[in-house]
């Protein structure tokens, strides 16, 4: 028999009565009945139930077994009492009683339960992750991790990619973050850095003729932590192509997510139209560049409803040059109590309030007014159907702006009795943010957003230049390495009208996927680097070797970057991408467990030419 185990804790049914079998594994749980030991036996493929009891030669030893114990156990599979059967597992149908004990490493008192669903601080979870990882949870979040790494990896084989691994030491690049820097002990002032993203290489594969390239590929960048997104390094999806457009990229990347989505979405519907909005559009529709198209709601502008109205505010800002006001719809949302749960989010948010309009039945006191009746009168008549009863506006808003306006908003908006509208104004860019997490505060509070579903959206036509409104600065808002839509003759124009073959999918609020059809001729990035305060010297210095061997007859090419992390967390239904990562930082990017970052010994820094300086 092996050493350890004859079967693993996943394995044995009933087929297996009578036999003489050998597991090894954690101890789950032990259960203590009157004398009779019941040990929940665990390994990476299930549990199974082994007994103990006095006639066992063992049972003064398995007394002193406790939870997380690592043992070996030899003993007889036996089947289960019919009302015992545990269906819930493979192994339910039977038992091992056990003839011999071997403790293959004894555990101390434990920081974190393993059995059980037991909250714990992330702190403790991170320092003891071997523990933590433990976990039914964890164990299957890391499982379904590299089943999707597999299929995604067959999937892009199937399309004729290959994988090609890049350095994991290069050159430092401004592609949006901050470096890892490491210095070099052989040149003395001098530092490598650790890639953002495989980038250069792959477009230098492009011109090398290799065509189809792939990569799960590791990236690192010094970023502050969020819950989607890693404070050190991540992996992608890793693409890229030569002699294609935009929409050739979008046709192969998207059957490889679609399918992953359905195998390892859970049954969760997986749209199949993905459409493509405009950055700009995305903007207006959403207030953000990655929309949750679950929810179905969609801001739109109201401005001229407000020019010249009562309401002084908003028709006074309206006179400022940049200004507009938006609406943001809320079906089923028209009530006084949710509209001023609402005003309350936003002045959560930083702002006064937000305006807002609720439509509702006409009221008996809305129809006495109107006619110049008694509200008893008005009562009698609304009853006996004499006067139709119809829908009011209701509000501050309303009140200031009159029932003409409220209606062409309304109208405008689609709306009817029982919805409700809010309002926010100002330039774009200082209340976007806020119009968009408050259409996703609406949509889930009011239950428009479907929760069973992937929904998938291509966002295109980004700007490539912006202008830092402090400095007047003209700087890349996105990828300096995109090909700008019209070539050379759109950079002769306005550098803040320039849109580029850049795209971004968008998942259920998230961004999977980021890429571009890429700038591949010199003579056009040098010009579109000159606009953003670049010279040639300086672009030449910091891309010599793409710049290089764009002069030696360069294809078209195009590509994208999917966030392996991300997809799996959306999968695994996880709000917190640390839930699916086997060893990720902390809020503060420490590795708790390896003590990471730790201090240089002396001869260390010697040996680099480097002097650290104490922070005052």
């Amino acid at each position: 028999m092996h050493a350890f185990r004859s079967h693993t804790c996943a394995e044995l049914n009933k087929s297996n009565v009578g036999d003489t079998v050998r597991l090894s594994g954690w101890v789950h749980r032990v259960r203590d009945h009157g004398g009779i030991l019941f040990i929940d036996l665990r390994d990476h493929y299930g549990i199974t139930q082994v007994l103990c009891d006095p006639d066992s030669p063992v049972f003064a030893e398995m007394e002193k077994v406790r939870s997380e114990w690592c043992i070996r156990i030899d003993g007889n599979v036996k089947a289960r009492d019919a009302d015992l059967v545990n269906d819930k597992i493979p192994t339910g149908e039977i038992e091992v009683f056990v003839r011999d004990l071997e403790v293959l490493g004894a555990a101390n008192e434990l920081p974190l339960m393993v059995f059980g669903d037991q909250e714990y601080p992330e702190e403790t979870r991170l320092k003891y992750r071997f523990l933590d990882l433990r976990r039914e949870v964890m164990q299957e979040n890391m499982k379904l991790r590299s089943d999707v790494v597999a299929s995604m990896r067959k999937r892009m084989w199937d399309q004729d990619f290959r994988e090609y691994q890049t350095p994991i030491i290069t050159a430092s690049s401004p592609e949006g973050a901050r470096d890892f820097l490491v210095p070099s002990r052989l040149h003395p002032g001098k530092f490598y850095a650790l890639p953002q993203a495989p980038q250069q290489f792959k477009q230098l594969m492009m011109v090398a003729g290799f065509d189809k390239y792939f990569q799960i590929a590791p990236c690192f960048r010094d970023e502050d932590p969020r819950a989607d997104r890693s404070p050190t390094d991540f992996y992608q999806l890793d693409m890229e192509m030569s002699f294609v457009t935009q929409q050739d990229v979008f046709d192969t990347i998207q059957p490889v997510l679609k399918g992953v989505f359905e195998e390892f979405g859970g049954g969760r519907k997986v749209d199949q139209d993905w459409p493509q909005i405009s950055y700009k559009d995305a903007a207006l529709w959403y207030g953000t560049d990655k929309p949750d198209l679950r929810n179905p709601i969609k801001m739109q502008v109201v401005s001229d409803h407000f020019r010249g109205s009562g309401f002084a505010i908003f028709a006074k800002l309206l006179e400022q040059d940049g200004t507009e006001i938006r609406a943001i719809p809320a079906p089923k949302g028209g009530s006084r109590k949710f509209c001023d749960q609402m005003n309350k989010f936003a002045q959560e948010q930083g702002l006064p309030g937000m305006g807002y309009i609720f439509w509702r039945e006409k009221t008996a006191d809305a129809v006495a007014q109107e006619l110049g009746i008694t509200v008893k009168e008005a009562q009698a008549k609304l009853k006996s159907g004499e006067v139709e009863g119809g829908m009011e506006a209701a509000g501050p808003l309303a009140k200031n702006i009159g029932p003409e306006r409220t209606e062409a908003i309304r109208q405008q908006l689609g709306l009817d009795i029982g919805d409700a509208a809010f309002f926010l104004g100002g330039k774009p860019k200082a209340f976007e943010g806020v119009a968009g997490r408050a259409r996703t505060v609406i949509g889930d509070e009011l239950g428009l957003t479907d929760k069973d579903r992937f929904a998938f959206a291509w966002i295109v036509d980004f700007p490539i230049f912006q202008m830092d409104d402090e400095t007047g600065k003209l700087d890349f808002d996105h990828n300096p390495f995109s090909m700008p839509q019209g070539g050379m003759e759109a950079l002769e124009g306005d550098p803040l009208a320039v849109r580029g073959y850049q795209y971004d999918l968008a998942c259920n609020g998230y961004e999977l996927v980021s890429g571009a059809i890429r700038n591949h001729k010199p003579e056009i990035m040098f010009k579109a680097f000159e606009l953003a305060g670049y010279g040639e010297d300086e672009v030449r210095k910091r891309f010599g070797g793409m710049v290089n061997a764009f002069q030696y007859g360069a294809p078209p090419h195009g590509g994208c970057a999917a966030g392996v992390d991300r997809i799996v967390m959306l999968l695994a239904d996880q709000e917190n991408i640390r839930e699916v990562m086997m060893f990720p930082m902390n809020q503060r990017a420490e590795d708790l467990m390896m003590n990471a970052p730790s201090e240089p010994q002396n001869e260390q820094l010697r040996e680099l030419h480097l002097r650290v300086i104490p922070q005052e």
